[in-house]
């Protein structure tokens, strides 16, 4: 009798990680142990060793999930706090479950997509953040708080925008620019401040540019300014002054370092110099932004989309 309990058991066990490896084949592509995504050309990318106060965030977060793992908060917040140790991965897996329990919350395929972006798998982000606009349709925008707040202690995204900019990023990786633009003119008219409009004005100034459509390109850069109150996106904010030729192009290349703000400001010039047919100095920029660490900031990886088209 007792051995036919323990017979059950590891048989049930096995079933339980049989099921997990199939939902993880289904959720991740696989890719070889310890790699976190391959680029689009086919490198192994792996996670940087994560901060303390990344970990300890973490060890909190993730006592709250286990204190109450049905609470869509708790589960949000654990996959955010496993993002941030560069585990990417674990935190899809995590924001997988939440769809599971709560397939209504627009929040959990937002930030899922976000992460599908992260690991280059530009269709299941599109699929996620598509289907998080049906769920936001019609209903109030809600601010989202920050992981890691700034300055100021105000956050400046929203549901409806996050969902908006993500989704046209995806679309730009795709190089769908149609799709791209229609996204990020969605998440424009959902800006609720000077951080979103600026964002979002920069990538539908670089989508216009690459349709071709130059004219329209210079309209949507009539409402910046710069006095605008922007919080955080300053190279966002200072890359479309650029684009507006109130900024030299020495002044923006002092922007450009081997952190998130300088990858979106390298980026923003590489693709400037592209969609001015400067493919040398484009190609130039674009290497040198992947070879730096940030292999997860937009503009690295949309630098490594360009490298693979050209």
């Amino acid at each position: 009798m007792i051995m036919k309990k323990v017979i059950k058991r590891v048989f049930g066990i096995a079933a339980i990680l049989s099921f997990a490896m199939m939902a993880q084949a289904e959720l991740l592509p696989e890719v070889p142990e310890g790699v976190q995504a391959m680029t689009v050309d086919g490198r192994p990318l792996f996670a940087g060793k994560p901060s303390e106060g990344a970990l300890q965030k973490l060890a909190q977060a993730r006592a709250d999930y286990e204190s109450d793992p049905n609470d869509a908060d708790n589960i949000i917040w654990y996959a955010r706090r496993t993002a941030y140790t560069g585990d990417y991965r674990g935190a899809i897996m995590i924001f997988s479950e939440g769809i599971e329990k709560h397939p209504d919350d627009a929040r959990m395929y937002r930030h899922r997509g976000h992460r599908y972006i992260s690991i280059r798998e530009f269709d299941r982000a599109i699929a996620d953040l598509e289907k998080a606009t049906q769920l936001i349709a019609g209903t109030e925008n809600q601010t989202e708080p920050d992981g890691l707040p700034n300055a100021r202690g105000i956050p400046i995204s929203s549901l409806h925008g996050n969902t908006w900019y993500h989704l046209g990023l995806a679309y730009y990786l795709n190089r769908d620019w149609e799709n791209a633009y229609r996204a990020y003119e969605s998440g424009f008219n959902a800006a609720r401040n000077a951080d979103n409009k600026v964002s979002t004005t920069h990538w539908r100034y670089m989508i216009l540019r690459r349709m071709g459509r130059y004219e329209d390109a210079e309209r949507v850069l009539d409402p910046i300014t710069a006095d605008m109150d922007v919080i955080e996106n300053m190279s966002f904010h200072r890359l479309c002054l650029f684009y507006k030729g109130e900024l030299s192009l020495e002044e923006m290349m002092k922007e450009v370092t081997d952190n998130p703000s300088g990858a979106t400001a390298g980026y923003g010039v590489a693709s400037w110099y592209y969609s001015n047919g400067e493919k040398d100095k484009a190609k130039e920029l674009f290497e040198a932004l992947t070879a730096t660490s940030g292999w997860s900031t937009f503009g690295y990886i949309a630098a490594e989309v360009d490298l693979a088209a050209m």
